[in-house]
């Protein structure tokens, strides 16, 4: 999804929205708006904080510091605005649920023609089989195959284990900050080297693991 699926006014209003769930700070709207669309959106933050400005202009938001980072929320004209529209705002959401759902069939349909292309290879082989030309071509070709779904099984599950950690982690920092609580510098600095470890033990684990080979 592009930008261009928030008309004019829309962005303004689903920010809104965002803010009537909770307090956030920038990088933590970007980083939702990113979320909802799939992946397929991430403005900028020249994108985001002169509209959050302009709302606070308006009397729709707020903002207060908390240390080096500043935390917006809605007002009650925000959300008398947000009732107000709420028509409006069923619409921009299901546009947002079409955009993800398209999302998730051209990612079915990634897979279906993978699995075509693995299908394909292995009937080649079987073929050569049946010449007596190349047996093990064959065994070589199925075990390949296997290999690949497995590992696209084992990518799903992983991606699953990546996105319930961040969402928990994301939870937990948002509920903290929501009701009141500090976030230290320290904190975030601890969680980027936990993140930075864990991102090498994975590299080692790969490497350590070699190219994919065939079975008997």
């Amino acid at each position: 999804m592009s930008p261009a699926v928030f008309s004019h006014g829309d962005l303004r209003l689903y920010l809104l929205a965002l803010l009537a769930e909770s307090p956030q700070h920038g990088y933590g709207i970007i980083q939702a708006l990113t979320d909802r669309t799939g992946g397929t959106y991430t403005p900028s933050a020249g994108t985001i904080y002169p509209r959050l400005a302009k709302l606070e202009e308006e009397g729709l938001v707020t903002k207060t510091a908390d240390g080096r980072t500043t935390i917006y929320a809605i007002t009650d004209a925000g959300r008398a605005e947000l009732t107000a529209r709420e028509g409006d705002l069923q619409g921009i959401e299901a546009g947002l649920n079409d955009s993800v759902r398209l999302i998730a069939n051209e990612v079915r349909q990634s897979v279906q023609e993978a699995m075509k292309s693995l299908r394909a290879d292995l009937a080649a082989a079987a073929r050569e089989e049946r010449s007596g030309a190349a047996a093990s071509s064959y065994r070589e070709a199925s075990a390949r195959a296997d290999g690949r779904i497995a590992s696209r099984e084992e990518l799903r599950r992983a991606d699953a284990s990546i996105n319930e950690f961040r969402a928990r982690v994301r939870a937990d920092l948002r509920t903290h900050v929501a009701k009141g609580g500090l976030l230290p510098a320290t904190v975030v600095t601890q969680l980027d080297r936990a993140l930075d470890e864990a991102a090498h033990a994975v590299t080692a684990a790969l490497a350590a693991a070699g190219p994919a080979r065939p079975r008997d």
